[in-house]
């Protein structure tokens, strides 16, 4: 898509706000921004293209509009919700929220259904949602608490703090190519942030290294990144405090 950083962030804002005001369940939430963020909104200028150049302009796609995105990113709690719930949002609460916060333009329940039809164009069909950072994230903590009593301190709500701050990060948006190398960089950023450090008694980082097989320096990489990139205006006795124990 053609514009800043900034156009982006404003798009993941927006979609983690929306995630809020309807009350989805976090899998939801990561579920459709693993949907949004990382597939269709990078390939968006890609299949516009084609799409342009082989059938008929769709008025969704040409030219590209703020309000048109918005509705993009409702569209993909809309798909996640599908996925993951046995009672999946309706339509109709979708259009109340975006007459409610979509300044620019109001859609009608035939618009949302013609713009679920081309981001399913846009990632070609393809939905698979098992591959995102969340799901290896709860798994890494489940595991931790259940091996160690420390677990229990690391705070989930932070863990999920972070990675929605990676989201509207645009540097470190390229970190979710590797969603359990990120998930594991979380848990080990949350926990230097929760912990107590007269707790830091498990060897945290050759477990990590144990169950997911990256190296511990690879991991340090990414947990310097987050805390730099990321919270470094909160964090930075906590980075010291790191990088003095790794």
């Amino acid at each position: 898509m053609e514009g800043s950083s900034m156009v982006r962030q404003q798009m993941i804002q927006f979609l983690l706000f929306s995630s809020a005001q309807l009350g989805v369940r976090p899998i939801v939430k990561y579920t459709a921004l693993s949907l949004y963020a990382e597939r269709f909104y990078p390939s968006l200028n890609k299949k516009a293209r084609f799409m342009r150049d082989n059938s008929k302009r769709n008025w969704l796609l040409q030219p590209f509009r703020e309000s048109n995105m918005q509705l993009f990113a409702l569209i993909s709690l809309w798909i996640s919700s599908k996925i993951h719930e046995s009672c999946p949002l309706s339509v109709k609460s979708l259009k109340s929220l975006g007459d409610e916060i979509i300044g620019e333009q109001h859609f009608t329940i035939r618009d949302f259904l013609e713009s679920e039809v081309v981001f399913m164009q846009v990632l070609d069909f393809e939905i698979g949602v098992s591959n995102i950072a969340f799901l290896f994230l709860e798994d890494l903590l489940i595991q931790f608490r259940e091996l160690a009593r420390v677990g229990e301190l690391v705070n989930f709500e932070t863990c999920m703090n972070i990675m929605d701050l990676l989201y509207e990060t645009e540097e470190t948006s390229s970190l979710y190519a590797s969603p359990c190398s990120l998930a594991a960089s979380i848990l080990v950023a949350s926990y230097v942030i929760t912990v107590p450090k007269q707790q830091w008694e498990f060897p945290l980082l050759p477990w990590v290294k144990f169950v997911t097989s990256y190296k511990e320096e690879s991991i340090e990489k990414l947990v310097r990144t987050i805390l730099e990139h990321v919270l470094k205006d909160h964090l930075l006795e906590k980075k010291s405090v790191l990088e003095e124990k790794v």
